[in-house]
């Protein structure tokens, strides 16, 4: 039942996410200014249209790949692909968090601009949480 409750709030979560990658793919500018890296007001990337539709899908997929864990959705494919998932995404969010020590995660070095506040408060402890109920999944079964 715990499992189940887990990766349900893991589907939430990665939908949810991904249905603001769509909205930013599509034009959608609310938040846009805070989930982006800069430096001296710059932006430090110049993200192509298609990496953000990239991830929408794949954080859409990951949705999905909970929603299989919670044994809602049945989808039949290779059962390796999905029992290193459930290793691999969580592994994926933690080293998120931690960062890339310049502009992302928990030990960055700017961390005055607006991204960076909102990585500190929003964005690194959500992949932190993502990757330790991943992982806590993991460890309960």
């Amino acid at each position: 039942m715990v499992v189940m409750i887990l990766s349900l709030i893991l589907f939430l979560i990665f939908v949810v996410l991904g249905g603001f990658h769509f909205y930013w793919f599509f034009g959608g500018l609310w938040g846009l200014e805070k989930v982006i890296p800069t430096k001296d007001g710059l932006s430090s990337l110049a993200i192509p249209k298609i990496a953000t539709l990239f991830v929408a899908v794949v954080l859409v997929l990951f949705g999905l790949v909970y929603l299989m864990k919670s044994e809602l959705l049945s989808i039949d494919g290779p059962n390796w692909i999905i029992n290193y998932g459930y290793w691999f995404i969580p592994s994926i969010f933690i080293l998120r968090a931690i960062g890339d020590f310049k502009y992302v995660g928990f030990f960055k070095k700017i961390k005055h601009t607006t991204f960076a506040k909102a990585d500190a408060r929003i964005f690194s402890p959500l992949c932190l949480a993502i990757g330790v109920i991943g992982l806590l999944m993991q460890f309960i079964e």
